[in-house]
């Protein structure tokens, strides 16, 4: 790490030492610790080039950790672990021990909450900013949501409920606005009116004169008021929108996010108003890297990179690129056939089904609970949706499949993407509750592809010879290796080796690939096993259990959660036929996953090959 400035930043303390108009060289050694570190270990780089002025003004403003900083999502928190004292550790970040991509309780008392998923940071800091009005503590909280967290709807559900907080509540909301405009600026007027309510003084005259109101005997409180509703219909000849102060919230901007001295202003002035406050900031995401600023989509999350091209280093076809190729075919067969997705259209491979279909492409934003009954009304009226989701993000819909697709028995297909272990990202993005979660909700299919034909083909089964919704769910990353010698029947199960064998491993997905690897390893070793492979796990197909009732071993390997897992209910219907042999049930329990490589994260869990014959050899 070089720099005049950031290797000697180890609080935010030092970060208020600097001389503000020394700050921007501060913000150019950052985007370069920023881009050069991304490239080698990948993350999220366009979102942090864009907030680098932003947190570094917040800093300087806040007294953290006293005065809490609450990232929404927390991808773009790079720039705040640097000036608070990770800076010298930046290097592993996403790293197996390394610092984390997501703010996280665990790692620094600068991380008030640990992050992830998006929309629910207003709602957190309106829970701490009450917290310390109860206990008459003078701190500030502070949320810093993006745009795009805007587009679900916990955000609306806090701010209708932190709106009624009123006086006293030092809550700060700031909406970093990088694509969007929500509150459009129109013409001079309108920049010199945003620049005066960014005044402290402004604020602190405006606190004042409130205050002073509200003491006079009788009426001070009603002068008040009017004063407050004048100010509002006058300033709603200036503004488009007035939603946040209709919700009970003072609304400042929109201010230049990159002008230094322009944000602490403003930060200074929300600092001085006594009310919940939304400051609306305009940045440019990816600000600082040609590459990123030109395409921010593509560098929002990204693997390594070549610094001077901006090209990934290493590039093979994915489950998620085929899983859009094979949407797209199906639905120029199809006119029926929809595609759904919550902002994550170049993640989830569909950007292509949206090019091609634009009039059959639904991107809902954030917005996953939405999403699945929305497709629930689009089959409800004649179509067939595919909703391509995260595993991790399906999670927030876990309500809307149950009351508003599965029970009314509607034919929607849930594309599970990054099923499974993710790697790098960490506790908050692993895969592994979505198969014990749609285990517990009736008439709901769940496909478990290990190749790409086999996600061709399950995606077929599911349109057109499965009833009610269906679920396919595959892995993040490239197709799995597999023998061979090993035929794909496309049916519920398989059986690979020889079923004759007193030993059977059971899986599915991609550990499939690695019980192949463990079988040969055995097999030289002198030890014999088949494979069941599951390509259905939910309803497990009895037949399946039934071909391991004359073994007199059977281990069951999963790369999700065990309780409530496809192995316990393996197991379960297994005693029921009355089994009488050893059943050993491998898979995550009690833990949530740190981050680490796909691989590293198999191998602690005893999911890789090597992993599964220790368990068999006991």
């Amino acid at each position: 790490m070089d720099g005049k400035y950031l290797p000697n930043i180890k609080s935010p303390a030092d970060v208020k030492k600097i001389p503000e108009a020394e700050l921007p060289e501060l913000a150019a050694e950052i985007r370069q610790e920023l881009i050069e570190t991304v490239s080698k270990n990948g993350g999220h780089l366009a979102s942090n080039l864009g907030v680098v002025e932003l947190t570094i003004a917040l800093h300087r403003v806040f007294h953290s950790p006293q005065d809490k900083i609450i990232w929404d999502v927390s991808h773009q928190s790079y720039v705040h672990k640097l000036l608070t004292g990770r800076a010298d550790r930046f290097d592993s970040l996403r790293l197996p021990g390394g610092i984390s991509g997501f703010t996280r309780r665990s790692e620094s008392e600068h991380d008030i909450m640990s992050g992830g998923h998006s929309s629910v940071a207003l709602s957190a800091a309106y829970g701490v900013a009450a917290a310390n009005r109860i206990k008459k503590q003078k701190n500030y909280t502070v949320a810093v949501v993006g745009d795009g967290a805007f587009t679900g709807g916990m955000v609306y559900e806090a701010l209708n409920n932190a709106g009624r907080a009123g006086n006293g509540t030092r809550l700060i909301v700031i909406l970093n606005d990088n694509e969007m405009s929500i509150s459009p600026n129109v013409g001079a007027l309108a920049k010199y009116f945003a620049v005066m309510r960014a005044n402290p003084r402004y604020f602190r005259m405006k606190a004042r004169t409130e205050n002073a109101l509200n003491h006079i005997p009788l009426v001070g409180k009603k002068l008040a008021k009017g004063l407050y509703s004048l100010k509002t219909h006058v300033k709603n000849l200036i503004y488009n929108s007035t939603m946040f102060e209709d919700l009970g919230f003072r609304y400042m901007g929109p201010v230049d996010g990159h002008d230094i001295p322009h944000l602490i202003a403003a930060l200074e002035g929300a600092k001085a108003a006594n009310y919940p406050i939304v400051l609306h900031v305009n940045t440019v995401k990816g600000k600082g890297y040609e590459f990123a600023e030109k395409a921010p989509d593509a560098f929002h999350g990204v693997s390594a990179f070549d610094l001077v091209s901006g090209e990934p280093i290493f590039r093979e076809t994915s489950f998620s690129e085929k899983f859009g190729e094979f949407l797209v075919q199906a639905a120029r067969k199809d006119s029926r056939i929809c595609c759904i997705t919550a902002a994550m259209s170049l993640g989830t491979g569909t950007d292509a089904f949206r090019r091609e279909f634009p009039d059959r492409f639904f991107d809902v934003g954030i917005a996953e609970q939405h999403a699945a009954t929305f497709a629930a009304g689009l089959a409800a009226g004649g179509m067939l949706p595919v909703f391509a989701v995260y595993s991790t993000f399906l999670q927030r819909s876990y309500d809307q499949i149950i009351h508003d697709c599965a029970m009314q028995g509607l034919k929607i297909v849930f594309a599970i993407d990054r099923a499974g272990f993710v790697g790098s990202d960490g506790e908050s993005h692993q895969g592994i509750f979505d198969a014990a979660f749609l285990n517990t909700i009736p008439d709901i299919t769940v496909l478990a592809p290990t190749t790409f034909g086999e996600l061709n083909s399950f995606l077929v089964q599911a349109f057109y010879h499965t009833d009610g919704p269906v679920a396919i769910r595959y892995p993040r990353g490239i197709e799995p290796e597999v023998p061979e010698d090993f035929e794909d029947s496309f049916r519920a199960f398989d059986l690979y080796g020889d079923p004759a064998r007193d030993t059977a491993l059971v899986t599915y997905g991609r550990c499939f690939a690695e019980a192949c690897r463990a079988k040969a390893a055995l097999a030289e070793q002198g030890r014999d096993v088949f494979i069941i492979k599951l390509n259905m796990i939910k309803p497990v197909a009895n037949d399946a259990v039934k071909a391991a009732l004359h073994c007199r071993r059977v281990f069951f390997f999963e790369e999700g959660q065990r309780y409530g897992g496809i192995g316990e209910t393996f197991g379960d219907k297994l005693f029921k036929y009355g089994y009488k042999g050893d059943y050993k049930n491998t898979a995550v329990e009690g833990e949530f996953p740190k981050q680490d490589t796909v691989k590293g994260q198999l191998h602690r869990y005893r999911l890789d090959a090597e992993g599964m014959v220790e368990v068999v050899r006991g």
